[in-house]
């Protein structure tokens, strides 16, 4: 594939590039620049951290799981390339000295890159932006006071960075870069058989980790019309590339938990890259998109070729691994119906930030004159597919919103799933955590405190 990106303020344009060579490899082994780490390889520990510049603005990613053509049309800047032409340090780079920020300094590079992103943003909230940049040796106090003392300095004009037109891709090859979803649906009805990447951020651990030949591959980073989010009076439609980042601003309004959630989907370089189809698409288990969306009653939109058809989205996913997608079908997007903020969205993982669920539960009861009218208790990592609890849902149906009927939809959970023991849980221990998070939604609704973050005298 052919493409043309800025890096460092310097237009480069690259021929024939192997599809799945990632900007990590290409910059330290094609250009020695050596400053973006290689930590994790999976996007974990932010030491490859880079800021991407597009049209919708600056974001920080993680290089280890970006493939160069997605940055094709787009202006990378490297740590490299943080301080001014003429040397003189970053505000960040200066707080990071003057507040003793670094240690070792494997990491120093990757929060520097998080950091003046986020400056360039005018973003304060250290804590969430830098979750994704892991230090074993200093900790973070130092790290986030150089964070907040760089706040008010001005941001270097260099680090506005100018995008470049993006280099053509030939659809007629195996390797290519759709323009629209027109495009897509042509090309993916004569190649099936071909891997879709949006994000990359699982696809590129197929990489990384398993060093597997994805065969043909279409990026959909420049199906435009695959992006975004429209209200109508009925509904929220998302498009299938919208962003971890920009589905979060969107829900928040609406749906508050949801967007807490989405908010330890990963690390902001994780979310700013990941994509709702992507993250539907992949069908996992433990995937925390489908169990929320699911239990608001989301609609599934796919498209094959010319010809499109909606489902429900719990009817989306059949067996562990298999989905109810035909050749050369692609998620186009899925639409939430508007309806009162019911839903309750509890994440259990072994910590709290950019962790794998051991379960996920999303919830949502509705009420008329005291009784349950509407059940739909949804639930990751307890079983085989993101799954509705059915026996505990007719336990609920039409019973007055107690806590003796909620202790009886607790113990119908054990009709409804028989959860595997895995290195994030016992079986046992997934059950129970499961029937506890009902009986959490109950008090929740009662007025009582539930979060285990808060703490009150």
């Amino acid at each position: 594939m052919d493409i043309a990106f800025r890096l460092n303020g310097e237009t480069v344009a690259l021929q024939d590039v192997a599809p799945t060579t990632t900007l990590l490899d290409w910059l330290r082994e094609d250009r020695g620049l050596t400053g973006t780490k290689e930590g994790c390889n999976e996007g974990d520990c932010g030491a490859c951290s880079v800021m991407v510049t597009d049209d919708t603005g600056a974001q920080a990613l993680n290089a280890c799981i970006l493939f160069l053509p997605q940055l094709n049309g787009k202006a990378v800047r490297t740590v490299e390339g943080i301080a001014a032409p003429d040397g003189s340090l970053h505000p960040v780079q200066k707080a990071m000295v003057d507040h003793h920020g670094s240690q070792c300094g494997f990491c120093t590079p990757g929060f520097i890159v998080s950091m003046a992103t986020a400056h360039l943003q005018g973003k304060t909230d250290h804590d969430t932006q830098l979750a994704g940049n892991l230090c074993r040796c200093t900790g973070y106090a130092p790290i986030i006071r150089a964070a907040v003392a760089a706040e008010d300095a001005p941001v270097p004009a260099h680090m506005y960075d100018e995008t470049v037109e993006k280099a053509a891709s030939d659809l007629g090859g195996l390797s290519v870069q759709p323009r629209s979803a027109d495009e897509l649906a042509a090309w993916y009805l004569n190649h099936p058989e071909a891997t879709l990447i949006a994000g990359a951020t699982d696809v590129g651990l197929w990489v990384t980790k398993q060093f597997r030949d994805l065969g043909p591959v279409a990026f959909l980073n420049g199906c435009a019309d695959l992006t975004g989010i429209e209200e109508s009076a009925e509904c929220l439609r998302i498009g299938a590339m919208t962003t971890l980042t920009d589905m979060e601003t969107a829900i928040e309004p609406l749906y508050s938990s949801f967007a807490a959630m989405i908010r330890r989907y990963g690390s902001v370089q994780v979310r700013n890259a990941a994509t709702i189809g992507g993250n539907i698409a992949n069908g996992s288990p433990i995937g925390d998109g489908p169990p929320a969306l699911i239990a608001l009653g989301a609609t599934l939109h796919l498209r094959q070729g010319q010809t499109r058809r909606s489902l429900p989205l719990e009817n989306f996913f059949l067996d562990y691994g298999k989905q109810d997608r035909h050749p050369g079908e692609f998620v186009e997007a899925v639409t939430i119906p508007h309806q009162p903020d019911r839903l309750r969205c509890y994440k259990l993982s072994k910590r709290f930030d950019q962790d794998i669920s051991a379960l996920c539960a999303c919830l949502l009861v509705t009420l008329d004159s005291g009784k349950v009218s509407g059940a739909r208790l949804a639930f990751g990592g307890m079983a085989g597919i993101p799954k509705r609890a059915a026996a505990a849902e007719a336990a609920l149906a039409g019973a007055p919103w107690t806590e003796d009927t909620v202790r009886s939809a607790m113990q119908a959970l054990a009709e409804d799933f028989q959860p595997l023991s895995d290195m994030r849980a016992s079986a046992a221990y997934r059950l129970k955590t499961a029937q506890n998070m009902l009986l959490r939604y109950w008090h929740a609704d009662q007025g009582t405190m539930v979060n285990p973050l808060e703490v009150t005298p």
